[in-house]
Parts: C-alpha cells; sequence; structure tokens
C-alpha cells in the first residue's frame, strides 16, 4: 500500500467531516459574506461564530489551502457587534466596534499593528478606504491585541520569513523600481488567471452546490490529489513559504515551481468551493511566491527576494484590493526594507485589475441618511 495515498485518504475523511459540519452547523459566512454584513448591516453575527470555528478547524486539519484569518475575523468581529449589541449603539458606532474586533485578530495574526487593522478596513472595498470613522480606533485596538498576543505567547517580534538563504539584496536602484512594475503586472496577470480558474470551479460545482456532504467530500478528493502531484500544496502555507520553498529553492526547477503556483490556485479554488472556511491569505501569498521564485531562476538578473515578494504582494492585491495593507504586511513579515518596491508591485497590480474582481461583494460605502439611527432599528427594517 503506497503511502501517498494516506494523503488523498485523510483529505477526502476531511473534507466529510467540513461536510457534516455544514450539514449540522449550517453554512457559517465565507470572506464575501463577512464583507456583505459590514456594510449591511454592519455588524457580524454571533450565531455564526461556532459554526465557523468547527468548520476551519477541520477545513485546516483536513489539509484545506485555506488559513484561520477568517475564523479569528469572524469571532473577534461578532464579539465587537455583541458588545455594541449590549451598550444599545448607533448603527455607525457598531461598525466601528466591529472593524476594532476585525482588526485586532489581524493585527495579532500578522504580527503588525498597523497592517493588520488596515486590511480589515480596505478589503470591504474595491478603491480604498471609505470606513475612515474606523481607522483610528481600529488601529488602537490592533496594537493593544498586538502587545497582548506576543506578550502571552511569548513570541518575537519581527518578520516570520528569512530570505537570508539567498544573496544579501544589493542597494535599491531606478532598476529594481522598474522591476518592481513588470513584476506586479505578471502578479497581477496571475491573479486574473487564478479569478477564471475560481470561476470554472464554481461552474463545475453548481450541479451538487446544495449538496453539503458530497461536495465537501469532493472538495477532499481533488485537494488529496493535488497534493499527491505537489505536496507543497497542502495547508495554508503561512509556514511552507519558508519550508517548502525558500529553504529549498535550489531543489526547483522552473516547471516545477510554476506548477506548485497553479496546483496551488487549484487547490485553493477546491478547498473554497469544497465549502470548507478559512482565509485565502497566505494561500495567496505562496502562490505568488512560487511565481516569483520560477521568474528569478528564469531572469538571474532578478534578485530572488525582490520577485517572491512583488509577486506575493501583487497576486493578493489582484483578488483583495488591498495594496496599501499588503505593503504594510509583506515588509514585517519578510522583515525587509524594500516596502517602497513592494508598494510598487502592490499598486501596479491594483490599477491593472481594479476593474476585475473575485469578491463581488466588495462595494463603495451606502450612504446613510439618518446614520445615528439605532441598530435595532437596522435589524428590523
Amino acid at each position: 500500500f503506497p503511502a501517498w495515498n494516506y494523503t488523498w485518504i485523510v483529505s477526502t475523511i476531511g473534507g466529510f467531516g467540513v461536510g457534516l459540519c455544514l450539514y449540522f452547523f449550517g453554512q457559517p459566512g465565507e470572506m464575501a459574506k463577512v464583507i456583505d454584513k459590514i456594510h449591511d448591516p454592519g455588524r457580524l453575527e454571533p450565531s455564526q461564530t461556532p459554526g465557523m470555528i468547527a468548520t476551519s478547524l477541520v477545513s485546516i486539519t483536513a489539509g484545506g489551502s485555506l488559513g484561520p484569518e477568517a475564523p479569528l475575523v469572524q469571532i473577534n468581529g461578532s464579539l465587537g457587534s455583541w458588545i455594541a449589541d449590549k451598550l444599545n449603539l448607533t448603527l455607525k458606532e457598531t461598525r466601528v466596534l466591529t472593524f476594532c474586533g476585525m482588526g485586532a485578530a489581524l493585527a495579532a495574526f500578522f504580527g503588525d499593528p498597523v497592517g493588520g487593522p488596515l486590511f480589515a478596513l480596505e478589503i470591504p472595498h474595491r478603491r480604498g478606504i471609505q470606513y475612515y470613522e474606523a481607522i483610528i480606533p481600529a488601529v488602537v485596538a490592533g496594537i493593544f491585541s498586538f502587545g497582548v498576543f506576543r506578550f502571552g505567547t511569548g513570541l518575537e517580534i519581527g518578520g516570520i520569513y528569512h530570505f537570508d538563504y539567498f544573496d544579501s539584496i544589493p542597494a535599491l536602484s531606478w532598476l529594481n523600481l522598474l522591476e518592481a512594475g513588470v513584476l506586479g503586472i505578471v502578479g497581477g496577470l496571475a491573479g486574473i488567471l487564478f479569478i477564471g480558474i475560481f470561476r470554472l470551479t464554481e461552474f463545475a460545482i453548481q450541479p451538487i452546490e446544495n449538496r453539503h456532504i458530497w461536495r465537501a467530500i469532493l472538495g477532499g478528493l481533488g485537494i488529496g490529489w493535488l497534493a499527491v502531484l505537489y505536496p507543497q500544496t497542502l495547508f495554508f502555507s503561512e509556514q511552507q513559504i519558508e519550508t517548502q520553498l525558500i529553504e529549498p529553492a535550489s531543489t526547483f526547477t522552473v516547471v516545477t515551481l510554476l506548477g506548485i503556483c497553479l496546483a496551488k490556485m487549484m487547490a485553493i479554488s477546491l478547498t473554497i468551493h469544497g465549502g470548507f472556511r478559512g482565509g485565502f491569505i497566505f494561500p495567496l501569498f505562496f502562490t505568488g511566491a512560487s511565481l516569483g521564485l520560477a521568474i528569478s531562476f528564469l531572469i538571474p538578473a532578478v534578485h530572488p527576494t525582490i520577485a517572491m515578494l512583488c509577486c506575493m504582494a501583487a497576486i493578493n492585491v489582484s483578488i483583495t484590493k488591498t495594496p496599501i495593507s499588503t505593503s504594510i504586511i509583506l515588509s514585517v513579515l519578510s522583515d525587509t526594507s524594500i516596502i517602497p518596491i513592494i508598494a510598487i508591485a502592490s499598486f501596479t497590480s491594483f490599477i491593472l485589475t481594479s476593474n476585475i474582481g473575485l469578491l463581488r461583494t466588495q462595494r463603495p460605502r451606502k450612504k446613510v441618511e439618518n446614520p445615528q439611527c439605532l441598530i435595532k432599528t437596522a435589524l428590523h427594517e
């Protein structure tokens, strides 16, 4: 009995577990639904939290390409909404407190007390932060969350990726700025390819869309077989960027890295459409890292660190439309000082893909005639 069979068997069993969670707990809100609720009614329901926790835990354990950021956002965001409800706050104040919870969760998760909250504020829209009144409260919440988390866990403050496996980055020049722009275009095009794969998977799964157990089983089976071919695609890839890409970089070929990149895109799509729950930020980072490493092998003049970080930023921005926070977060995670390069790649991708979106619920801020209305009134409408 070949050992590789365990991969697809375990992921398929995990898919069955996800299906059972969906059957008994209902369908907790994934990222698009969270965004929709932030806009209207401006709060996250605490009743969704148990189902999200259970489904996400099984999803991650089964090897799905989604991370814990979505359940963390749901848990903390709904806690903010619950507190606002108890204090009988207005709709506007409730949304701010919900953003505080979301920002605090992401600040602890990313290890970035500024980038995390800004990500929570950017992602509801396709063009910039619009709930401006929540910026300072969310960042303050993020700072406290970051401090408590680091003190409680004892983890060191700093980046989690170490690019010193490659040669040190030389002094930046105008050529690096040009490279960042080109890499931003390549990463943006890769993001468009991912959206195409995502939509194709969505179309293929429609016949069994409401059969949650079978859909999750097939999703787990697909994830497992992709992992048999490319084991690097398993799990949500926070640590795998370093352990599966950076450390063994010299063992890969360009074709292998491009295969990993494409397989990861397919794994994310199967995970989401299989009903698994979680966030796709680190899986997108992994996809970009494999693409960037392939480019640096293909064009040795491009430094691997620059290529990887620029493609990580560009792919994520093409999907999430978060150029400001993505630039800050990747600068912190990589423990590098090339934020101008990352920002150029981010905004190049953002401009290229501004009219192409994956999250259909992203939209401009709704004008409220009477923003002082109570949250209870909003819920009864």
